[in-house]
């Protein structure tokens, strides 16, 4: 990952509705909620959400797919992940020991 995708990834994330969107679709991961559902469960407009999806979207935070007349939204784990690498990637100068309770606290809990 560059700096700039990083960049727009956090800044997309900079946001309280956005991060709530997607702290939600990770919530229903592998299903993921429909556009009119998850601006239902977080009481924000429809034409709102689809603004915050769509830069969710283009950061690479979220994928969306067609399902008839619903588009389904999924938060995207690999994108999360690229993010998430890009930003340990040099811990703590590559001393194991320092970094054991970090990867220890990012172990899924699943």
């Amino acid at each position: 990952m560059e700096n700039e995708l990083a960049i727009t990834a956090l800044s997309a994330l900079a946001q309280g509705t956005r991060l709530d969107t997607f702290r939600l679709l990770v919530r229903h991961e592998p299903d993921g909620l429909a556009a009119g559902e998850i601006a239902r469960q977080l009481d924000v407009p429809q034409n709102t959400m689809s603004a915050h999806l769509g830069i969710l979207t283009r950061a690479g935070l979220v994928r969306s797919e067609r399902h008839s007349r619903s588009i389904i939204y999924r938060a995207d784990l690999d994108g999360l992940r690229a993010l998430t690498l890009f930003l340990l990637k040099d811990c703590c100068g590559g001393n194991a020991q320092v970094c054991a309770p970090l990867i220890a606290e990012l172990s899924p809990c699943c």
